[in-house]
């Protein structure tokens, strides 16, 4: 069994393994150290090696530098069978770089008045949630943004469970026979969020399970929660009256012109959407998720320069496009005790940001979807990485992280000279 490390953590919160006969032989990205990049001439160059000499398929890269984007490409292909290029206008699900949408949404349910970091969850929920190991502690609202509330995913069950594939696709490919016969996903319509988590937090609903919860109170222990940032979703959605893809398209997405952009995908026109392959030769059937709170945000590079524009500006202290520059500070501050989170992982916590070595950080990983997302703590600089290359499967994790780090590597290059 592969052992699951604080990048897997990132990805989903569980760990993903699977027969042998379905993962990748062991070559690795060929030696493509970056070095003296300082034009964006040299960058494309780069990049456009890397992606001829690399199993990703796709991916864009965004880099801004004070108030200006400075670099916006796109290499590689959204489908590899009809050789259709990766642009800056792809659509590609986001994976858990969604969770920091998750976190501005909740900054904004504080201004509006709605909770507080210090609420507590049954003040706001229409059931009560208590974890059964720990009945008398309080789950709170700073918990669920920080991922210490006690609550943890079934990695047993949480693909099985979460994760669906949509109908009209073709499950008889042999990934689609893994996704099926041996993750045990379903292929159906999308249960709203409400039921679904109703089936997880209800002690007599079909998915309740005592292994979602940790022996520890609130606050004690940091553990990476998909279903609790989920919850967070759900309690905003029933405070405010919206649905929570409503509410984060009225008070994020369209105040920053994001109009290729939705967490409701309903709303997702599949022919602007990249493939998603487990490896070159093998694309995953379309999917989505009950709790799509917590990873179901589709966006374009083009879009995704307006947030990280914005955020770099609330981290520099002249945000006010989302609300006023106090919950831009509260986004961003430390909410942890120091050693809290594991060091190899972060530094400390934000609202779902993570700081790490001077920088706001949260990668994403999904079935065909790798993702990176960060800024320095100043808000002088700051990138964004999305590509339809798996980094969840046995032997694909280690080619994203190859990956990731060579374009890194490039961009930190490229930032540190202009």
């Amino acid at each position: 069994m592969k052992t699951i490390n604080h990048v897997s953590i990132i990805i989903i919160g569980l760990i993903i393994t699977f027969i042998t006969s379905c993962t990748n032989d062991d070559d690795t990205v060929q030696d493509l150290t970056p070095t003296g990049i300082e034009t964006s001439a040299q960058l494309t160059t780069y990049l456009e090696n890397l992606a001829t000499t690399s199993d990703v398929p796709g991916f864009s890269v965004n880099v801004n530098i004070g108030n200006s984007v400075a670099f916006n490409q796109s290499f590689g292909y959204a489908n590899l069978a009809n050789q259709i290029p990766y642009t800056n206008q792809t659509v590609n699900n986001l994976a858990s770089v969604s969770k920091t949408f998750v976190g501005a949404a909740a900054a904004k349910a504080i201004e509006q008045g709605l909770f507080t970091l210090e609420t507590h969850i049954n003040d706001l929920l229409p059931i009560t949630i208590n974890n059964p190991k720990q009945p008398t502690g309080k789950i709170k609202i700073k918990h669920l943004v920080t991922h210490t509330s006690g609550i943890v995913d079934v990695p047993e069950t949480y693909i099985a469970t979460n994760y669906y594939i949509r109908l009209g696709e073709d499950t008889t490919t042999n990934i689609g026979n893994i996704l099926v016969n041996n993750l045990g996903m379903q292929q159906m319509e999308q249960v709203d969020l409400d039921d679904y988590l109703l089936e997880i937090f209800d002690a007599d609903g079909d998915l309740y399970n005592l292994d979602n919860y940790l022996d520890a109170m609130p606050g004690e222990v940091w553990a990476y929660s998909n279903d609790a940032t989920s919850l967070l979703g759900y309690i905003i959605e029933y405070v405010s009256g919206e649905s929570f893809d409503d509410y984060v398209a009225n008070n994020i997405l369209n105040p920053l012109q994001m109009t290729n952009t939705t967490f409701d995908i309903e709303a997702v026109d599949f022919q602007t959407v990249a493939t998603l392959y487990y490896n070159t030769n093998s694309p995953f059937p379309r999917y989505g998720n009950h709790g799509y709170v917590e990873g179901g945000l589709y966006s374009t590079s083009d879009d995704m320069s307006n947030y990280l524009l914005d955020m770099m500006k609330g981290a520099r202290g002249e945000g006010s496009i989302l609300f006023s520059q106090e919950y831009y500070d509260l986004l961003f501050h430390e909410q942890l005790e120091t050693g809290l989170v594991p060091s190899d992982f972060a530094e400390n916590h934000g609202l779902f940001w993570y700081m790490k070595n001077g920088s706001l950080v949260h990668g994403g990983n999904s079935l065909g979807v790798s993702t990176h997302i960060q800024l320095k703590k100043d808000g002088s600089s700051g990138y964004f990485i999305i590509s339809n290359m798996d980094g969840t499967f046995t032997g694909n994790e280690s080619k994203w992280e190859e990956v990731k780090a060579l374009i890194s590597s490039a961009i930190e290059q490229y930032i540190s000279n202009n």
